[in-house]
């Protein structure tokens, strides 16, 4: 899938289609859920960018664009009646599913991210620059620490809590499964690998192919009903 047809401008046309999007959503679909955390992202490096806090605002401005760029393009996809790459199709199939809570849609998508389109959002910004992966870690980073916090505070917020009948709930032992940090270290060797493989693009194909297949079974998984 390649980044969203639509014309982005720098952070700041991602956040202003963000709003659009969720302007058209129900509250409670899964997509608006992954949306609001993104969004809530999004703003906080714009927020970042413009307080001086990037060694370099261009590369870590590139990456992010870059990065929801993925994102949106599996929206229009979506909109447009095509399939999204296989990471984001569980997302959006059980988008409307009454057994499915907040927290799950909010990982599921999470994952999708973080799992795909961030090391191909790190290729994208490394051709954008004339850069290699190892130039733009520190920016892969800071974001990665702030989606960690997000992430944080979504299970904090949104997931039961450690008393005896909380801990029974299986929602806390379905997410309890997947960890942010291990799919960042994932994400950043996968981003190295297609760098590496940019001269073979079969190989490079095939590679990508892969890792949208398993980040999309884990997606699923994510999802699984917890209610009829």
């Amino acid at each position: 899938m390649p980044p969203s047809e639509q014309l982005t401008t720098g952070v700041a046309g991602v956040l202003s289609r963000m709003h659009a999007l969720a302007a058209t959503l129900p509250a409670q679909d899964g997509v608006a859920v992954f949306n609001r955390v993104y969004l809530a992202v999004t703003q906080e490096v714009d927020r970042q960018l413009d307080a001086g806090r990037f060694a370099d605002p261009r590369a870590a401005s590139t990456l992010d664009v870059r990065f929801a760029e993925r994102y949106l393009a599996a929206v229009d996809a979506v909109r447009s009646d095509r399939r999204p790459p296989a990471c984001w199709r569980p997302l959006f199939q059980w988008r409307r599913h009454p057994g499915v809570r907040p927290p799950q849609f909010a990982l599921a998508g999470i994952n999708a991210h973080i799992g795909h389109d961030l090391a191909l959002a790190v290729v994208d910004a490394c051709h954008a620059l004339g850069c290699e992966p190892g130039e733009l870690e520190d920016e892969f980073d800071r974001v990665g620490d702030l989606l960690t916090a997000l992430e944080e505070h979504i299970r904090e917020d949104l997931m039961p809590g450690p008393d005896l009948l909380q801990i029974a709930d299986p929602l806390t032992h379905l997410l309890g499964a997947w960890s942010l940090e291990r799919a960042r270290e994932a994400t950043w060797a996968a981003a190295r690998a297609l760098w590496a493989l940019r001269g073979l693009p079969d190989v490079a194909q095939g590679f990508t192919d892969r890792l949208d297949a398993a980040v999309g079974f884990a997606s699923r998984m994510l999802l699984t009903p917890l209610a009829d």
